[in-house]
């Protein structure tokens, strides 16, 4: 069942295009991630599908009812900021039954609401405290509460966790993903950070521009990158990009840097220029593989767990990850492998390119 479907959306604001054309079927219980740099549109695209901004043009259902214009009040859904939003003189207690004693709820389905949602988000020691008592994370996890209670069919994320620290960040994930799990909702998430996005998605949308480059399961985006931005944005560090030419079945990157591919590149003609990106993780230092690229030392990042590998490869800034402890002083010769199947190749447009199938 879909529950959401966005069809030729279109915004502007002035001669400035945010959203353009953009449309989207969601289904019902889908936890969909719009992700994207800033000033893509993906807020403006949230607030719209909230009715708190208008589109110029384009139709938005919720179900089989047509919503476009419909008051945000009206929509059956709940939004989370990225400002906790909370009343500083009210009590979490308070905070949580605003809304529904406004609607004029009855009380005991208030405390039934409160009760379930604290129980949910771990409130209950906190429920007669200000917010002025509570730490970022229980602040955000009473704006969650406030959202759950009003039994929304549509729980709405405007980047939620980007005002907390790293740990809580990490914290505050875990618990939207089992708050999924277990209310099984739609629910929409917009954030900046790709981790989120991986972690926390059935399908990421991502948007540059006001226009979808690609929509997928976190893995499909990963593996499969539509073009070069997807490739970009989604994985970190970011994926590794050489220039090359195609010649005699082979991808020339220097005179020096060849790779024969067992595979033709469909639509690839003799003397094309492409590019060819592998991610820092599917390179290996002192390790079989099919080709090598070799290059010089930049700067090491130990990471405990990791080392980033930062190396000069054909007139480019290359990184290694590798799950070893690794150190190099600048400038030392470096030989890396990297796998056939590992490489992703893209025209001189940033499309993807699709190989024929394996001749061998």
């Amino acid at each position: 069942m879909t529950a959401l479907s966005l069809s030729n959306i279109h915004k502007n604001y002035g001669k400035a295009t945010i959203i353009e054309n953009l449309s989207l079927e969601i289904t019902s219980g889908e936890f969909i991630v719009l992700v994207g740099p800033s000033g893509c549109g993906k807020s403006t695209l949230l607030r719209m599908i909230a009715g708190l901004e208008m589109p110029d043009s384009g139709t938005l259902m919720m179900g089989e009812k047509n919503v476009t214009h419909l008051a945000a009040g009206k929509r059956s859904l709940s939004m989370v900021f990225q400002s906790y939003a909370l009343y500083p003189h009210m009590t979490v207690r308070e905070n949580l039954s605003f809304g529904l004693r406004n609607i004029r709820t009855p009380a005991d389905e208030i405390t039934r609401r409160i009760d379930r949602a604290a129980d949910m988000l771990k409130l209950g020691e906190m429920l007669d405290r200000l917010p002025q008592n509570l730490s970022g994370g229980q602040r955000q996890r009473v704006a969650i509460g406030r959202s759950i209670v009003q039994q929304p069919e549509l729980f709405l994320f405007d980047e939620p966790l980007s005002n907390l620290d790293a740990a809580l960040r990490v914290e505050m994930r875990q618990e939207i993903q089992q708050l999924h799990n277990s209310l099984k909702n739609t629910m929409i998430y917009v954030t900046h950070d790709q981790v989120e996005a991986m972690t926390l998605a059935d399908r990421i949308v991502v948007l540059y521009k006001g226009k979808v480059e690609q929509i997928g399961t976190p893995l499909e985006l990963y593996n499969t990158p539509a073009n070069l931005f997807v490739a970009e944005f989604i994985g970190t560090p970011k994926i590794n990009i050489l220039p090359a030419v195609w010649c005699q079945g082979a991808l020339h990157i220097t005179d020096n840097i060849i790779f024969p591919l067992s595979r033709q590149p469909l639509g690839v003609r003799e003397g094309d220029k492409m590019f060819v990106a592998i991610r820092p993780e599917n390179m290996q230092y002192q390790q079989a593989g099919d080709f090598s690229l070799s290059g010089h030392t930049r700067l090491c990042e130990l990471q405990g767990d990791s080392t980033l590998v930062w190396l000069e490869i054909a007139g480019r800034s290359v990184c290694l990850k590798s799950f070893q402890q690794l150190s190099f002083p600048a400038m030392q010769p470096l030989t890396l492998t990297v796998q056939e199947a590992h490489l992703h190749l893209f025209d001189t447009l940033g499309k993807r390119v699709a190989f024929a199938e394996s001749t061998h």
